[in-house]
């Protein structure tokens, strides 16, 4: 039973739902149907479409009248709309809550002030990439200091991050946020709607998450809380993020295309490689588990490389030792013998990514290895 049709259906909600309510034996009452709808009649499934288009205008409505109030508040007031306060602040009361109805039910406004415990950390970062220090440093000094991370520095409204430490994008996000410089801003993000699944289109929408650019931001008129960093200091850590050396005739644009993106797991760690560009060659790397923001570990081992074109002659083998039932053909190709394969390095790897199949690669034994989960076989080949 809906006693308010908005709360139920949106747009042509209902022509989905319908069908699986009148399978399974599902009754449906209204108030706009005159009780329950009739399946069946051309008159009720008009009414509905209708209500539903209905639903879907007045929601349309309500979010652009939300946002432009929204956009308002923060330019011309500065007001606080809410969310996780920025690392190096936290909420303070700001009295009662502007909107009468919800002051009178005991809700209150917040404001951003400086946290004592985290607030010199950002005044650091600032001064630390002004002096010339780059971000993966900057990060580094951070972990070796000891010093909480955003997440672990406020674990209560970061239980979806682990906390484990400073990263090379949390330092940049940092920079990056113009709030520290005292004016609120808002619509830094918006939430996109898109379809679950093009091919089955009743399953809905689901919402994504994206970043605007700036010139989509709301930013106050005047300062609304009190900053960290100047203007001038903000804009100053911006160009530096922007800063490019001078172009050369080596700098001509090329399309970076990764075959085996994905499919390289590395013989050592057992991680998966990730794609670098290596001498203007498509390549792959491990580095272990360390990152620019950690200090590097001696009894680590070191790095791992290798270039995709070293690879992809040995791919028609690996798939002739996958598919081939001939023990001649596996004795010959582990011989190394050259035998001939029909399918391109490109087509082995179309065949690799629909079957689930994960190459290793290791580094010490120069040696290309597959495994196919569904027959359990290992096969292995030298890529020296």
């Amino acid at each position: 039973m809906i006693g308010e049709y908005e709360r139920a259906f949106y747009g042509s909600q209902y022509a989905a739902m319908a069908p699986l309510f009148e399978h399974y034996g599902v009754q449906l009452w209204m108030p706009e149907a005159g009780g329950r709808v009739d399946y069946a009649s051309e008159h009720d499934e008009k009414t509905m479409t209708g209500l539903g288009l209905s639903s879907k205008r007045e929601i349309t409505r309500t979010s652009i009248r939300v946002r432009t109030a929204m956009a308002a508040q923060t330019r011309e007031q500065g007001r606080y709309l809410g969310g996780r306060p920025p690392y190096g602040y936290r909420l303070a009361d700001a009295g009662p809550h502007p909107n009468k109805a919800h002051a009178a039910w005991g809700r209150r406004a917040h404001r951003l002030e400086p946290d004592p415990a985290t607030a010199p950390t950002v005044r650091w970062i600032f001064a630390q990439r002004l002096a010339g220090h780059s971000v993966a440093r900057i990060a580094r000094a951070l972990n070796e200091a000891g010093v909480p991370c955003p997440s672990a520095a406020d674990p209560g409204r970061n239980t979806h991050r682990t906390g484990a430490g400073w990263t090379l994008s949390t330092v940049t996000t940092i920079l990056e946020n113009p709030r520290y410089t005292g004016r609120q801003v808002w619509n830094r993000q918006r939430t996109d709607t898109e379809l679950a699944d093009p091919a089955n289109v009743t399953l809905g929408h689901k919402s994504v998450q994206r970043w605007n650019l700036p010139d989509g931001w709301v930013i106050s008129s005047r300062p609304a809380h009190p900053a960290l960093v100047s203007e001038d200091d903000f804009v100053a850590a911006q160009d530096i993020n922007t800063a490019r050396r001078p172009r050369t005739p080596q700098d001509e644009p090329v399309m970076r295309r990764y075959l085996l993106a994905g499919l390289l797991a590395c013989g050592l760690c057992g991680r998966r490689m990730e794609s670098a560009w290596s001498n203007g060659k498509a390549a792959y790397r491990c580095r272990h588990g360390r990152t620019s923001a950690t200090a590097p570990d001696p009894s680590r081992p070191k790095n791992a490389y290798v270039r995709e074109d070293k690879l992809l002659p040995h791919l028609p083998a690996l798939h002739l030792l996958l598919t081939s039932p001939a023990k001649r053909t596996r004795r010959r190709i582990r011989a190394g013998a050259d035998v001939r394969s029909t399918v391109s390095p490109a087509g082995v790897v179309g065949y690799l990514r629909e079957h689930e199949i994960t190459l290793t690669w290791n580094p010490g034994a120069a040696a290309l290895q597959a495994r196919a989960t569904w027959t359990a076989k290992t096969v292995t080949v030298k890529a020296s």
